[in-house]
């Protein structure tokens, strides 16, 4: 089993707080400095110092972090594994854009087979990752940016980065410059989403930003960002998979830019979470 005194160093990691981590795991705060305290002469290194106040992580912290929550998610595949009458379901997250519009037929697919369980968390790129770390997802199929020294990844496919608008917007299915674009409303998602961060990425590298667009409404729905879209209230940039199904809305391109990014399969480092993935590459 894991050492306890791991599993508290874990929840420091995530927490950032001696007194938040004690009281989630209903420990006293010296306790919690104890454990810590025990590792750091363990491995002859500090894990944690303090930098104006602010508890920050050293370098050696973070690779007996990666290394953790891998022995983590080994741990608990392993406990499952051994409860042989446990019907197997596993558990995989998607950013929105991947979730709704890229793998549903997939999916689809593969609960035809009764035996097969699955649990699905739809979320923006950070929380997924959040939770790989946390070992409660197998893998995720992220658009966005991750830490390639800290998870495994293999792409899952290519998609074209494009503007979106209204079939009647006069940019519908026309290549513009990008400044012709900053005199509309721009529609975009939440902080922590791959789609904006990719977004916020093309225009720092032609030295601008979202704030050069005549006005910026933050929607974490694409559903309702779609409706204000289609009746002109203004544009948004996005994967051309979600305009499947949406005979309403049109894509548009800049000038210059032929946007492409990889959807990935993104997993801890390990032959647990490897074995998924190759199981899931075969239907996904």
């Amino acid at each position: 089993m894991i050492d306890y005194r791991i599993k508290t160093f874990l929840k420091l990691c995530e927490t950032m707080n001696y007194r938040k981590t004690a009281e989630q795991l209903n420990m006293t705060q010296p306790a919690v400095t104890q454990h810590i305290h025990f590792l750091e002469n363990e491995y002859k290194c500090k894990l944690f110092i303090y930098d104006r106040h602010t508890l920050q992580i050293t370098k050696e912290g973070i690779l007996l972090k990666n290394y953790s929550e891998n022995l983590q998610y080994q741990e608990e595949k392993l406990l499952e594994q051994m409860e042989i009458a446990k019907q197997k379901e596993y558990a995989i997250g998607a950013t929105k854009t991947i979730g709704e519009y890229v793998i549903t037929d997939k999916i689809a697919e593969y609960l035809k087979t009764p035996t097969n369980n699955i649990l699905i968390e739809i979320d923006n790129t950070n929380r997924l990752l959040s939770k790989l770390q946390k070992g409660e997802l197998d893998f995720a199929l992220i658009e966005g940016f991750f830490d390639r020294n800290e998870f495994g990844s293999e792409i899952y496919k290519s998609e074209p980065f494009v503007g979106v608008c209204s079939n009647t917007h006069h940019f519908a299915n026309k290549t513009i410059p990008l400044e012709s674009a900053f005199s509309e409303t721009l529609f975009i998602r939440e902080k922590g989403s791959g789609t904006r961060t990719i977004l916020e990425q093309v225009l720092a590298e032609q030295n601008y930003t979202t704030s050069n667009f005549m006005r910026n409404i933050c929607i974490s729905n694409f559903g309702l960002m779609s409706q204000l879209i289609r009746e002109n209230l203004g544009i948004t940039f996005a994967y051309e998979a979600i305009l499947k199904n949406q005979p309403y809305l049109s894509p548009f391109y800049i000038e210059g830019l032929n946007i492409v990014r990889d959807f990935n399969y993104v997993y801890l480092d390990n032959p647990n979470s490897i074995s998924i993935v190759n199981k899931f590459k075969e239907i996904l």
